[in-house]
């Protein structure tokens, strides 16, 4: 294997978390490179918000700026997926390429696992979604719906009720309590019963949703998903979820974590935050290392050594 090959650093997964750590790795002069497919979980999304200073940027223009910093502190950005990740830190790229790092850090993200409804995965993204604080004050005031996917989908509603008066929680697959029930009286969101059968879209837009025969009107439509994270190198390597602390490093030596795949509640800021801490205390560890080998190095080179290594010739 070529130097070229060989990092102190390799980052997979070029998202918030994975860009911001390769940021702060690179300005502290370390060799590294980023590994991305340009898959991102928020690609269906036209606007990102909450992100101070970059409220409504496309979330692929903020990547696009994060790549272009990183190219001004020599980091190799490979537009490629790893495929294999040994104990050695040796990575294998569907490209065929094998790259080496001292250390990894994993930033693969997740998907949302979306419910079999029609329409629902055709809205996904734009006007149905997750997370009020990301996309609510865009739909503020208009009607909304909440599906009911789990239990803590009552929860949900009330606190997009924080964005609009006119808030339809169809309860889908779910049970209502009485005590569940009594909360959304109070708060005035209304109950539709019954099995969501679809979701109506008119030019682009969705325009409401059905069930059965009965069509309710709503602008947007949120909801709980599932999350699956993208954990398949990590796993690999024996890591078990949860297993993470809080600057990121993972139960398996040399092996590092950032961003929603430990952590699938972050926003685009809380990631990027996530991927700088990470990254941070990363660098700190190479440099306890660094100091190791150092160390080592100049205890084999003392001039007592070379007395006795010339005594010995």
């Amino acid at each position: 294997m070529s130097e070229n090959d060989s990092f102190d650093v390799l980052v997979v997964g070029g998202g918030a978390a994975g860009l911001s750590a390769a940021l702060m790795l690179g300005r502290a002069r370390r060799r590294v490179a980023v590994v991305d497919s340009r898959a991102p979980r928020n690609a269906p999304a036209a606007h990102m918000h909450g992100f101070l200073s970059r409220d409504g940027l496309p979330p692929a223009e903020l990547l696009a700026l994060g790549r272009a910093e990183l190219r001004g502190y020599g980091v190799e950005l490979l537009e490629d997926r790893v495929t294999r990740l040994d104990h050695g830190l040796t990575a294998e790229l569907a490209s065929g390429r094998h790259l080496t790092a001292r250390r990894v850090l994993v930033a693969t993200g997740v998907h949302d696992d979306l419910p079999d409804i029609p329409g629902l995965r055709e809205s996904w993204g734009t006007d149905a979604v997750t997370c009020p604080y990301c996309h609510g004050y865009e739909v503020r005031d208009q009607p909304l719906g909440v599906l009911g996917t789990e239990p803590a989908s009552v929860e949900h509603a009330l606190l997009v009720r924080q964005w609009s008066p006119d808030v339809v929680y169809f309860a889908h697959t779910t049970q209502v309590s009485e005590e569940d029930r009594e909360r959304l009286d109070a708060r005035g969101i209304r109950v539709a019963e019954g099995v969501v059968t679809g979701i109506r879209r008119e030019d682009g837009h969705l325009t409401g949703v059905e069930l059965g025969a009965r069509f309710v009107p709503r602008a947007a439509l949120f909801l709980r998903t599932r999350t699956v994270p993208h954990d398949e190198l990590l796993r690999g390597l024996g890591y078990v979820e949860g297993d993470v602390d809080p600057s990121g490093k993972t139960g398996v030596p040399g092996v590092w974590a950032a961003g929603n795949v430990v952590d699938a509640r972050a926003t685009v800021i809380i990631a990027a935050a996530q991927g700088a801490a990470a990254a941070g205390a990363l660098n700190h560890d190479l440099v306890t290392e660094d100091v190791e080998r150092a160390i080592g190095a100049f205890a084999g080179f003392s001039p007592a050594a070379e007395r006795t290594a010339a005594g010995a010739r």
